[in-house]
């Protein structure tokens, strides 16, 4: 591989090749830069932000420090202490710490895997300017003295109307929900990108381990978020329409929230951890200048705590009078997610002990973050006993705890990582020495913060306190704590200026590999990442070939030129990275901004209740992403050499697409959020000796049987709608647009129906729990239905100008495999309307 004969193309490259290429990838100049939606601009734009929210959320703690320091202090007032403990914890769990790793994943993971870019850079770009804008607008609230301040976890009643008549609830619910959303997005980008866009030759087994822990954080991502979407969507509705959800009185429970809640919620922890944990493994080997010991323990390690964590959400709920069967298994959870999480860190340890050790700011962190994270692995197994955990439940100990676990679990990784991954990006790396005392005030201040929180706890200081007597003893333990969170505020100011002094963003002429990595990141130059691609043969390929990075920018290897003139990478295989098609990506454009705008308009407005001009701004976020997705399918052209005798495809359509795969996760998040709606009802039919409750009569057999089959009528008519798809240049379009539009009708009138058919048997939405979880269910599959009717208008519009048609199938397959969905979940959602009732009674 390394002898220049045995290259894919020869050099020298033609003249101009380079040059056109570079056209291709050019950025915009001026403000017009904020519509580039390229990886690395988007990355740096999110990480940016992502720092801003971890500062603010730090001024916070620094404020709710300061009136614990001493006792009965007044330095704020009861109110504006509920604001800044519930803005702190939201905007370091929402705005900050999930975000960050995404961020992360989406400036790295392109160039780590070999890719020119992520195989949707609109919707990165969309999910970056929706979390900016919504988060920006979100701490706006409290400013405004209109912030949430019912805790990061709203846990109703409290945060329900009968305690919270105001609109802060609603800022939190419905800017949370959105803020969800925009990571979902990311997440299917990252799952798509890290799948399908990965260097010839760069097999799973040959894979980074950040790439492994990032397609678990998205596959996390995917099943965890949807919880708390139903969740917030459900208290909205009862807060905005009074659907009685969590309503005891007419049915509802309040824990139902807390299911849903900490379904996502614990989840969460891991999906922090666990991107930061892929971060250390790439780290360490570098520090030591030796492979990751235990590479494919790592991996299944990763695995198996992502697929853990779900056992763990009611390790927060064991003091809610659980039946102790449950408690013990859930117990048992959370002792056994330890085993994975040590695997990781014994890895890390024996790759420490298997090379020189070579001191350096990210070292540092690094070492910090270990001792750190161990001590919050402890006290999490002690919690996971439940007499402990009933005794210390809602005490400082939890707080303690869950700051070293996320400190030392992903803030100290992530600080370290900007250490060692900022001559990636900048002309000049941060300063080594400023980085090893960042790292050294900052463990210091963390452990002086949070350490006595843990006698805090034990001698009996309950969380969320304005205060507390100066009888109680408790003064001096928390005035050692915000001298620590002062020290912390140091550590974090001297990053800062050392950011300031030298960190200086480029696309070009980067401070390069000044840790001597291995991995393909500190290859990348420029906006289009790679002159050339290169096929991978070894997990560290620089360390296996020195001579790969001369040969990648010298345009020797797949792909040194633009095959179309756009922008483009190559997509491969699953599994083995066998490359199957050139995918063309989208340049510049206004579209996902404007989009991302006037979505965030149409959540902050419906939180004051001007539906009329939230209606407005939520049509013109759909004509936005309409206009993004009228050009998104170029269609499939003639295959043309990448090198190596090679010729590859075009954007093809079919099962190999990654849109294919893309349309797939997207289906995955679907029918997470139903199963979400299922679990609610299901969950309140169970509490709810009443169910249905008197007064309401069976539902009309005959309308369930309409609505199902409208529903079999609306998946029949799509598929045959692609049988008479023209072939190019032979006819109009006009058969299977006739197709796809009553489709359309046929889905949009079997929701109809069978909401009428609910309001006939005396089922009102307000009346019970019973009727607010069945017209949920009824509603989510209309606005599904509705939402597919805007996406096949789109499509009958491409059919008749002929954007559609037998070869130019990709936008007609996503829109087949979105309706088919949408008739299934229609179906079971009919049965369990109507077939559950029944059997109750």
């Amino acid at each position: 591989m390394t002898a220049v004969r045995d290259l894919p193309n020869a050099l020298p490259r033609p003249p101009g090749e380079e040059e056109a290429l570079r056209r291709a990838w050019a950025a915009p100049k001026g403000i017009k830069v904020l519509s580039e939606i390229n990886n690395s601009y988007i990355g740096l734009y999110y990480v940016s932000t992502a720092v801003f929210f971890f500062i603010f959320a730090g001024i916070l703690a620094l404020l709710i420090r300061a009136q614990l320091a001493l006792p009965d202090s007044d330095v704020v007032s009861p109110d504006l202490y509920n604001q800044l403990f519930t803005m702190h914890g939201t905007v370091m769990m929402f705005l900050f710490a999930v975000p960050a790793v995404e961020a992360v994943g989406v400036l790295l993971l392109p160039n780590m895997l070999g890719a020119r870019d992520l195989p949707f850079p609109r919707l990165s770009a969309y999910a970056f300017w929706a979390y900016f804008i919504g988060g920006t607008a979100f701490l706006g609230s409290l400013f405004l003295d209109v912030a949430p301040r019912a805790g990061w976890f709203m846990y109703p009643p409290l945060s329900g109307m009968e305690f919270t008549p105001d609109i802060s609830a609603d800022l939190w619910l419905l800017g949370i929900g959105f803020i969800e959303i925009s990571a979902i997005a990311g997440a299917i980008e990252i799952i798509v990108g890290v799948l399908r866009t990965r260097a010839p030759g760069m097999t799973l087994g040959r894979m980074p381990v950040f790439g492994w822990a990032m397609l678990v954080f998205g596959a996390m991502i995917v099943f965890a978020f949807p919880s708390m979407i139903v969740a917030t969507l459900l208290l909205e509705l009862e807060r905005a329409f009074d659907w009685p959800f969590f309503i005891a009185e007419r049915g509802g429970d309040s824990l139902l929230w807390q299911h849903l809640f900490w379904f996502f919620g614990h989840p969460e922890v891991y999906i922090i951890f666990l991107p930061a944990a892929g971060m250390v493994s790439m780290m360490v080997p570098t520090i030591v200048r030796h492979g990751l010991v235990g590479y494919r323990l790592v991996v299944l390690a990763l695995s198996a705590t992502g697929l853990i964590s779900f056992g763990l959400w009611v390790h927060h709920m064991f003091a809610t009078g659980l039946p102790r069967i449950a408690m013990a298994f859930f117990s048992a959870a959370g002792m056994l997610v330890a085993i994975p999480s040590g695997i990781q860190v014994f890895a890390w340890i024996a790759t420490f002990a298997s090379g020189r050790f070579r001191p350096s700011a990210p070292a540092f962190f690094l070492l910090g973050a270990l001792l750190v994270f161990v001590i919050g692995g402890l006290t999490g197994v002690m919690v996971a006993i439940v007499p402990f955990d009933q005794q210390v439940h809602d005490t400082f100990f939890i707080v303690a705890h869950l700051h070293y676990v996320l400190i030392g679990g992903m803030v100290m990784p992530f600080l370290g990582a900007i250490y060692y991954w900022t001559p990636a990006v900048s002309r000049k790396a941060l300063s080594d020495r400023t980085g090893r005392i960042v790292a050294i005030l900052f463990f210091t201040g963390v452990n002086v913060t949070f350490l006595p929180m843990h006698l805090t706890g034990l001698v009996g200081m309950p969380r969320r306190v304005y205060t507390y007597p100066e009888a109680l003893g408790w003064g001096g333990l928390n005035l050692l704590s915000s001298l620590g969170a002062v020290i912390i505020a140091a550590s974090v100011l001297l990053f800062l200026v050392d950011l300031t002094r030298n960190f200086r963003p480029t696309m070009r002429k980067t401070a390069g590999n000044v840790y001597g990595a291995g991995t393909l990141e500190w290859v990348a130059t420029g906006i289009n990442g790679f002159r050339s691609i290169p096929r991978v043969e070894r997990r560290e390929p620089l360390w296996a070939d020195e001579t790969l990075a001369n040969e990648i920018e010298a345009g020797a290897w797949y792909l040194p030129n633009t095959a179309t003139g756009h922008r483009e990478t190559i997509v491969t295989s699953t599994v083995d990275a066998r490359p199957q098609y050139i995918l063309t990506l989208p340049g510049p454009g206004w579209s996902p901004v404007v989009a991302a705008l006037f979505t965030a308009a149409f959540f902050l407005l419906l939180t004051v209740k001007a539906t009329t001009i939230a209606a407005i701004c939520g049509l013109i976020a759909v004509a936005s992403i309409l206009v993004w997705m009228w050009g998104a399918d170029r269609g499939p052209r003639p295959a043309v050499p990448i090198g190596g005798g090679i010729n590859l495809p075009i954007d093809i359509a079919g099962r190999h697409s990654h849109a294919r795969l893309g349309t797939l996760v997207l289906m995955l998040v679907l029918s997470a959020i139903f199963a979400g709606l299922l679990f609610a009802y299901v969950y309140l039919w169970i509490t709810d000796a009443a169910w249905p409750p008197a007064g309401i009569a069976p539902t009309s057999a005959g309308g369930v049987a309409g609505s199902a089959l409208l529903l079999v009528a609306a998946a029949g008519l799509f598929l045959a709608a692609g049988r008479f798809l023209p072939r190019p240049g032979t006819g109009t379009g006009v058969l299977p647009s006739l197709g796809m539009g009553l489709s359309a009708i046929a889905l949009l009138a079997a929701s109809a129906l069978d909401i009428w058919n609910l309001a006939d048997a005396g089922v009102t939405p307000s009346g019970s729990a019973y009727g607010a979880a069945v017209f949920v269910i009824a509603s989510g599959q209309a606005l599904l239905a509705l939402a597919l009717a805007v996406v096949t208008g789109l499509l009958v519009a491409k059919a008749l100008v002929g954007r559609i048609n037998a070869e130019r199938r990709l936008s007609f397959e996503v829109g087949r495999l979105l309706v088919l969905y949408a008739a299934g979940q229609g179906l079971v959602a009919l049965v369990v309307i109507h077939l559950f009732p029944r059997i109750a009674a």
